[in-house]
C-alpha cells in the first residue's frame, strides 16, 4: 500500500480512537442527568430537561462512538459462512461489502448536513415543553457521520491490503 494511504489509516483510526474514548465518558453524564432527575422527581419538581438532555447526550454517545467501534471491528455481523473463510477471502468480501457501507453513509451524511441547515436557518426547536434548539445535537450527528465515513474508507484501504497479502500495521 501506498505510504499516503498508511498515513490516513493511521491518522484517521487515532482521531476516531481518540473520540471513541472521550465518548465513552458520555454514559456517565447520562446517569448523572438521569439520577437527578430521578431524584428531583422524587423529592421535588422535576426538571423539564432530564430526560430529553439524556437522550440528547446518548445519541451523541452512540453516534460519536459508531467509528471507534468500526475501528475495532465490533459491530454485529451476521456469520454463516464467514468463519469458514480464510483470511484474505474474508478481508475480500468485506473490501467489497465495505463499498455498499460508504454509499449508506454518504446518503446518510447528505441527510444530515440537509437537516442541519435546516436546524440552524430555522431555528428548529424540539416540541417539547423544554423547547430546545435541535441545531447541536444536529452538529455533533455530522461530525459523527463523516469520522464513520472516514472510517469506513480507512477500513476499505485495510482490507484492500489484507486481500492482497499486505496487512497494515
Amino acid at each position: 500500500m501506498p505510504r499516503a494511504i498508511r498515513a490516513y489509516v493511521r491518522y484517521v483510526e487515532s482521531v476516531n480512537w481518540l473520540v471513541g474514548w472521550a465518548a465513552m465518558f458520555l454514559v456517565f453524564v447520562m446517569m448523572g442527568i438521569l439520577l437527578y432527575s430521578t431524584i428531583t422527581k422524587s423529592f421535588f419538581i422535576p426538571p423539564l430537561w432530564g430526560v430529553e438532555l439524556a437522550q440528547f447526550v446518548m445519541t451523541a454517545f452512540y453516534i460519536l462512538g459508531g467509528a471507534y467501534a468500526m475501528k475495532l471491528d465490533s459491530h454485529v455481523r451476521m456469520d454463516l459462512l464467514y468463519s469458514r473463510w480464510s483470511p484474505r477471502t474474508r478481508a475480500a468480501v468485506d473490501a467489497v461489502t465495505v463499498v455498499f457501507l460508504i454509499a449508506y453513509v454518504v446518503m446518510l451524511l447528505v441527510g444530515g448536513i440537509a437537516s442541519t441547515q435546516y436546524a440552524l436557518e430555522y431555528d428548529e426547536r424540539s416540541y417539547s415543553s423544554w423547547a430546545p434548539y435541535m441545531w447541536p445535537i444536529k452538529i455533533i450527528m455530522v461530525v459523527g457521520l463523516v469520522l464513520m465515513l472516514l472510517q469506513v474508507i480507512a477500513t476499505f484501504f485495510r482490507n484492500v491490503a489484507d486481500a492482497l497479502g499486505e496487512p497494515l500495521p
